[in-house]
């Protein structure tokens, strides 16, 4: 399957909790769900292209450099005059990260349906929606025009965020006719209390073609018409969990766009086992996007790894 990628979504800045000595300081770096998404793709060596809003802050220019350095295309972004770009401030249990933002309005919430490049979305292959940006009104109007687009394959990744804001109904609402959901255990806890199992069951009753629901340590679970399936994670040295869950919609995304579609419930698990696998090697460095591995670096990482 050729084409390329568009990915419609948040980019804003993390701010990375660190011990420093009886204290703690906070390293910047570049982010986003979507943001790590583009760039997961991009670094896998698949062309992605970014749909979002920026601050004129000397970070809105900076996360737009590393975007186009990582070779993800920005044409279909815009930049707003007097937005200031969006902080998450990232604190760890572990190497588990919770996150807290700040700004507002959010500079990443300022991109509306007039933005949405529509020959841009008709030529991809694939379009990824999700995250909280559809909590913000002009975004989720631009991911709806997005999304009726016809031609690619539809992935949709709720990625909810508990301390923003949570609306089961729109979640609902692009799950229905998603080819691909991918969520994590915490966000089927956070949407409905119900376990991965519950979770992948409604969103197929919905109509998703598939579910990929990410458990953390374990791997995740791929669900389909035809059956379930475990696939477990390997086994790594976690560092920082940052950006795990984008890594596997990177690799999701990367596996829809080189391979196709895949057709039956063992597809999906193939294609499941290399997106945990690039979660992985995310998972033992810090930050997100920048964290994103190349193919070959999966490959060096995992000589026993079909890629």
């Amino acid at each position: 399957m050729a084409g390329y990628a568009v990915v419609l979504g948040e980019a804003l800045v993390d701010l990375l909790e660190e011990p420093a000595g009886d204290s703690v300081i906070y390293r910047p770096a570049v982010g986003g769900a979507p943001f790590n998404v583009a760039v997961g793709i991009a670094r896998l060596g698949v062309r992605s292209e970014f749909l979002g809003s920026f601050g004129d802050d000397p970070w809105g220019p900076r996360l737009l450099r590393f975007l186009t350095d990582a070779g993800v295309g920005t044409g279909g972004t815009v930049t707003v005059p007097g937005a200031a770009t969006t902080l998450a401030v990232t604190t760890f249990e572990g190497h588990e990260p919770t996150f807290r933002f700040y700004g507002d309005p959010p500079s990443y919430g300022l991109f509306d349906a007039p933005f949405v490049d529509a020959d841009l979305v008709a030529g991809a292959g694939l379009l990824y929606c999700g995250s909280m940006c559809l909590l913000a009104p002009p975004v989720l109007a631009a991911a709806r025009r997005a999304w009726a687009v016809p031609g690619p394959v539809r992935v949709f990744d709720p990625n909810v965020r508990p301390v923003v804001g949570l609306n089961p109904e729109v979640v609902a609402e692009f799950a229905a006719t998603a080819d691909l959901v991918k969520l994590s255990s915490a966000d089927a806890t956070a949407l409905w209390g119900e376990s991965p199992e519950a979770a992948a069951g409604r969103l197929l009753d919905l109509g998703a073609g598939a579910v990929v629901v990410t458990t953390g340590a374990s791997g995740a679970l791929v669900a389909c018409r035809s059956g379930r399936v475990r696939v477990p994670a390997p086994p790594i040295t976690a560092v920082d969990a940052t950006g795990a869950g984008d890594a596997t919609m990177a690799g999701l995304s990367w596996g829809i766009l080189a391979r196709g579609l895949p057709g039956d419930l063992g597809s999906w698990a193939v294609l499941t086992r290399v997106a945990v696998h690039v979660a992985g090697l995310v998972c033992e460095s810090r930050g997100g996007a920048v964290s994103m591995p190349t193919l070959a670096e999966l490959r060096a990482r995992f000589v026993d790894l079909a890629v």
